[in-house]
């Protein structure tokens, strides 16, 4: 289990950033611990090119939530990294700002798994993702 305290989550992860990737598409940390983690991205510029929620964006907010969560999971010194996601998308996000909850079923020594429900301003499930990340040591530094 991480050293770091639910209270210092959050402080972690925005200190981390969740990458170039992340920050293009307007992702936004609402809540981080180990727990739950929450970020918000909005549909502007992340649509399809019928002005629908991009599937592909659902699934890179469900992908940088669970990675960061499994990440601080994983404590110092480890690095978990991603070796499995699907999603199933049941309604499309048209305008405002969509909102990913990440939660873990599976937080093991060696692989962790995390579901993200993403839903539209209305609190409606747009898509469900899950993650498998496996933790490995970092290597030593030479």
């Amino acid at each position: 289990m991480s050293d770091v305290a639910m209270s210092e989550g959050l402080d972690w992860a925005t200190a981390r950033g969740m990458g170039a990737l992340a920050e293009k598409m307007g992702m936004e940390f609402v809540e981080f611990s180990v727990e739950r983690c929450v970020a918000t991205m909005p549909v502007e510029g992340n649509t399809q090119p019928v002005g629908l929620m991009h599937g592909g964006a659902y699934v890179v907010l469900g992908e940088s939530l669970g990675s960061m969560a499994a990440n601080l999971h994983a404590g110092g010194g480890r690095l978990a990294v991603g070796v499995d996601i699907n999603a199933t998308h049941t309604r499309s996000a048209t305008s405002g700002v969509v909102t990913g909850v990440c939660t873990p079923v599976h937080l093991g020594r060696s692989i962790t798994v995390h579901e993200i429900v993403v839903t539209d301003d209305q609190g409606r499930r747009c898509s469900t993702i899950r993650i498998t990340n496996m933790i490995k040591d970092l290597p030593a530094a030479s």
